[in-house]
């Protein structure tokens, strides 16, 4: 079986090849003078569809303030929702929700890691 360390070094050399070969590419669409035109062009249509979109959010304000309250209530629920299931599962029990529509639904846990400073 691979060693913690030696999995860690082999994905670093593999993200460290991926960025050269998107750099790469990258630099490669640069010099396309027909690429520039085109990002030129999608800019300007990116800021027309901007304003277009904030003159009818505008007209929606009342509901797009319901919005907001509705992702920070979905966001502190999601969190008290992954604080209970890893309680039931270090408590030994099962973990499992089920929908309206009577599908069952287990936690998936994930480890990541973050650089210590």
């Amino acid at each position: 079986m691979a060693n913690l360390q030696e999995v860690w070094l082999r994905m670093q050399k593999t993200k460290k090849k991926q960025k050269e070969i998107r750099s790469a590419y990258k630099d490669a669409l640069t010099q396309s003078a027909d690429y520039g035109k085109i990002v030129e062009d999608l800019k300007t249509l990116r800021e027309k569809k901007k304003k277009i979109e904030m003159d009818v959010r505008g007209d929606f304000s009342s509901e797009f303030n319901e919005l907001e309250t509705l992702k920070a209530d979905t966001e502190t629920d999601a969190e008290m929702l992954s604080d209970l299931a890893l309680n039931t599962f270090v408590k030994g029990e099962t973990v499992q929700v089920t929908d309206e529509y009577e599908n069952k639904y287990e936690p998936v846990f994930v480890v990541k890691f973050k650089r210590v400073y």
